[in-house]
């Protein structure tokens, strides 16, 4: 199967969805990497990988902390950011520790105010490094309170997904990586190990589901930066497909890509690509905005495909409407895809959402671990209860 994900999937599958992202610098690709996506079949730049704390991304905005307060590599530093459409929200916090008194204004702003549909979240590198160097019980202790308030303060049908921390390199470097404790860096990527470990059990202990991307990356090490902790576009689209495919499974509706549209060739950019990625610098060497569908399934290499023109909305929907199959049991209330489609538009293609057959029954998937509630198909953020004024000024 390609690990990749389209433009058209990606803003139906998402079609008044509010999705959070709680993370560190890793979790800022993964959430500009999705604002992309919602928008154009693009790939982010090596500029946009590597800026924090900028005004504007991609038509967001930056809503506290980053350029707005004193940039640094504290664990005090903060980043919120926020791009919302007419049928999208998708919203994200910098944070440094899994629960802290910041992690509280956070989940009290889900208590009292907008309920997200999708929580994408991470907190490691910088727990087991920056604050107790005996780090085990703190993590352990600090694991247990955020998923406890945070299940309590979120509704059911909300679909929360423990992301595991990715590979780290033997050679290290990041902002998180002061001079204090530079001789850690050697048993860091052991530790994430361990630490790993402990965040998946206890999250499946509170019926959280877990996306491993430590396993999914483990033989993909060529797309790790030069720093040995972050990781390329080419890696951050196939996270991005990853977490598509969990939400689609876990929603009930299977995703699937039949036809890729056709992107630039990777033979024609990778050179270029190649030295982006061994240089410290900003400079714009990852021109190109389009890749090849194949080099992204990490399996196989195909052939060059031909140059299709770059215009997002030229692009033939990826997603079209399909009957659902006969139910076993129709007396189940199950997952029903909604009926409203973006910009009114009927796709026409041979990609689809189609219901899974045996959906009354517990979905059996290698990323999905258990069923979830259904939830009423609404437009969310315009919907904000005026009751409770939020901690961070939405």
């Amino acid at each position: 199967m390609k690990e990749t994900a389209t433009h058209q999937q990606a803003r139906l599958l998402l079609h008044n969805k509010f999705v959070v992202i709680l993370g560190d610098s890793i979790q800022r690709s993964v959430y500009k990497d999705l604002v992309v996506l919602i928008q154009k079949d693009r790939y982010l730049t090596l500029r946009q990988l590597k800026s924090k704390g900028e005004m504007s991304f991609e038509l967001d905005c930056l809503v506290e902390g980053g350029c707005l307060n004193r940039m640094n590599n504290g664990t005090e530093y903060t980043e919120v950011r926020q791009y919302q459409s007419d049928h999208h929200l998708i919203r994200f916090y910098f944070v440094t520790r899994i629960f802290s008194r910041y992690m509280q204004s956070i989940i009290e702003d889900f208590r009292h105010g907008l309920k997200p549909d999708v929580v994408i979240v991470n907190s490691c590198v910088w727990d087991i490094s920056r604050y107790n160097p005996k780090w085990v019980d703190d993590y352990k202790a600090n694991l247990k309170r955020f998923f406890g308030e945070l299940k309590s303060s979120l509704p059911e049908e909300t679909l929360i997904i423990w992301n595991l921390t990715m590979p780290l390199g033997e050679r290290i470097k990041g902002g998180f990586l002061v001079p204090e404790i530079e001789h850690k860096a050697p048993q860091l990527r052991y530790d994430v190990i361990e630490a790993n470990f402990y965040g998946g059990t206890l999250a499946d202990n509170y019926e959280i589901d877990v996306l491993d991307l430590h396993f999914q990356f483990r033989f993909s090490l060529q797309h790790r930066t030069k720093d040995g902790v972050h990781w390329n576009a080419i890696a951050h689209r196939r996270i991005t497909a990853l977490l598509l495919r969990h939400i689609a499974q876990a929603w009930g509706v299977m995703l699937t890509a039949d036809e890729v549209p056709e992107q630039k060739s990777i033979y024609d950019c990778s050179t270029k690509f190649a030295a982006a990625v061994n240089s410290d610098s900003f400079r714009e060497e990852f021109t190109s905005d389009s890749l090849s569908g194949a080099f992204l399934s990490f399996e196989d290499k195909r052939e060059p495909m031909p140059h299709r023109h770059e215009n997002a909305e030229n692009f033939q929907p990826a997603v079209q409407p399909q009957r659902p199959r006969p139910r076993r049991r129709p007396q189940q209330k199950h997952y029903v895809p909604p009926r409203h489609r973006v910009d009114d538009v009927l796709p026409s293609s041979s990609s689809y959402f189609e219901p899974y057959e045996d959906y009354h029954q517990p979905l059996n998937h290698q990323f999905v671990m258990r069923s979830h509630h259904s939830r009423p198909h609404y437009a969310p953020y315009t919907h904000h209860k005026p009751g409770h004024r939020p901690f961070h000024g939405y």
